[in-house]
């Protein structure tokens, strides 16, 4: 039973799926914020990317001063140069160009953005890493006129080393920004959310040492809930072998461990007298992780979630999810939110309206929504944006999707507040689609088994009763939570006839 709710160049070689590890916990690092102004030139047809035969600049041996990414300035009155980052306008990162400025409100295409910037007490042995929260959609990045990497997505966190690249003083990155929808892209070109293109989310600089914590996961144990399990995993040449600390003062616990070859060493071990995370109670400890040349601190709530039947149970318990669905808006300024004051706003309004529950639809919400939901009480359904129709055949679409659900999770994997992971929304109905959108639910699984699956499907009433409504849809017996949306007299069926509906759903 389910709960019913060719290119020859190697330099060109960047895979835009295989990007570097994300920094985890950055949220709460110390780091350089480069928000603010930067400098902005709208490129329609892209001269500042490709050459007259449309080959992109930064494949060939010589790019040439057409190469926006280089940063040229004219050396003499006869050296042709037509661009000028330090004589074009500004606008605010993080933000939307929409909402910034009016000429751009409809404006789907390429924009270059550049800042200029010197490294706080900058230290030539530390490692830097540069993180963005989000950029959409696509975003070739530069720094002092050399190629960092891609990132293809528009609503997750990537970030790239820049150690090899960084000047203590007069830093320039350039970030080419593209918010074109495409067939073969997540999601395609058909949506009913508006495209904001731009630096959504914050840009920040993170010094670290030569070796340093990059990833953890800590949860409760699947099916028990005395004992917390995961995984702590190490960056650097001296990864290997390293002793790693582990303590929760609030429960008194002290472990340490050390890690294998890789970096990499699996956590387990009982805990008494937690206090479970809930919407009534949402309760956070303090946790640390420690080795020689770093240390980070969270703040991490332990809960199960788990089906029953027709019921959904945080800690053991039934719960009746009570809430509403949300866009990353702000209604009041227009545009993307971002900021935490964002975040308050909807959130906030939420609660005043007896929600416990939100739906943060149809992508990922940037990072102060889940981490203020955890702080609230407020759970949390989290989806990516495999919406409607998209190429369900297309492997490179495919990977796409893949790539989306794992740093939504790599993100989000230690926030107790998210309880579900959303695969698609209103998706038709096919052999292929089910394959893919399977696959997706088995990657979810695979990166975390602490939390349920879902996706919005698609009912629709009896050919011999339209008034009962049923599901249709063998992915509804791959997921745990079965959900469909229901917008009965407003996309269909009158008001006055709401009394008189049903569903039947027989799903084992």
């Amino acid at each position: 039973m389910k709960y019913i709710v060719s290119i020859s160049l190697l330099f060109l070689s960047i895979c835009t799926f295989a990007n570097q590890p994300l920094l985890q916990n950055n949220y709460l690092r110390y780091g350089q914020s480069l928000n603010g102004r930067w400098h902005y030139i709208v490129d329609v047809y892209e001269t500042g990317y490709y050459n007259y035969r449309m080959e992109p600049h930064d494949g060939t041996e010589n790019p040439g001063s057409s190469a926006y990414f280089l940063n040229k300035k004219p050396q003499n009155k006869t050296d042709r140069v037509e661009y000028d980052f330090d004589t074009a306008p500004t606008m605010i990162v993080p933000g939307d160009w929409n909402s910034q400025e009016e000429k751009l409100f409809y404006y789907k295409g390429t924009v270059w953005y550049k800042k200029s910037f010197n490294v706080q007490n900058y230290d030539a042995s530390k490692r830097y890493y540069l993180h963005f929260g989000a950029v959409n959609y696509k975003a070739d990045v530069y720094l002092n006129g050399k190629k960092l990497g891609v990132h293809v997505g528009g609503f997750t966190p990537f970030n790239f080393e820049m150690t090899h690249l960084l000047k203590e003083k007069d830093n320039f990155l350039i970030v080419k920004v593209d918010n074109k929808r495409a067939t073969d892209e997540v999601p395609t070109l058909s949506t009913d959310w508006w495209n904001y293109g731009g630096i959504t989310r914050d840009v920040t600089i993170y010094e670290l040492d030569d070796t340093f914590i990059e990833d953890y996961k800590m949860q409760l144990t699947k099916n028990n809930n005395k004992e917390i399990s995961g995984h702590i995993q190490l960056n650097g040449d001296n990864k290997g072998n390293q002793k790693v600390s582990l303590s929760i003062p609030e429960l008194e616990m002290n472990k340490f461990f050390t890690t294998d070859a890789n970096g990499f060493v699996a956590i387990k071990f009982p805990v008494k007298r937690v206090i479970y995370w809930s919407d009534t109670n949402p309760k956070l400890y303090d946790v640390k992780i420690a080795i020689p040349k770093d240390n980070i601190s969270d703040k991490i709530g332990f809960r199960t979630i788990e089906t029953n039947g027709k019921q959904i149970l945080l800690n053991g318990e039934k719960i009746f999810l009570k809430g509403i669905s949300i866009h990353e808006e702000n209604v009041m300024r227009g545009g993307r939110a971002w900021s935490i004051e964002d975040a308050k706003v909807l959130l906030g309004w939420a609660k005043e309206l007896g929600c416990n529950y939100v739906r943060l639809a149809h992508y990922p919400h940037n990072e102060n929504m889940i981490r203020l939901a955890d702080q609230m009480g407020i759970l949390v359904w989290e989806e990516i944006p495999v919406y409607w129709t998209i190429q369900w055949t297309n492997t490179e679409t495919y990977n796409k999707a893949e790539t989306q659900l794992t740093e939504l999770i790599q993100r989000d994997k230690n926030r107790a507040c998210s309880i579900i992971w959303s695969m698609a929304n209103e998706t038709p109905t096919s052999k292929e689609r089910l394959t893919f959108l399977t696959n997706l639910a088995t990657i979810a699984r695979k990166l975390d088994d602490t939390r349920l699956t879902s996706a919005a499907l698609e009912d629709h009433g009896k050919k011999e009763n339209k008034n009962i409504m049923i599901v249709e849809d063998e992915f509804a017996k791959v997921v745990d939570v079965l959900s469909f949306n229901q917008y009965y007299g407003w996309y269909g069926g009158k008001i006055d006839n709401i009394k008189n509906i049903r569903w039947e759903i027989d799903i084992d």
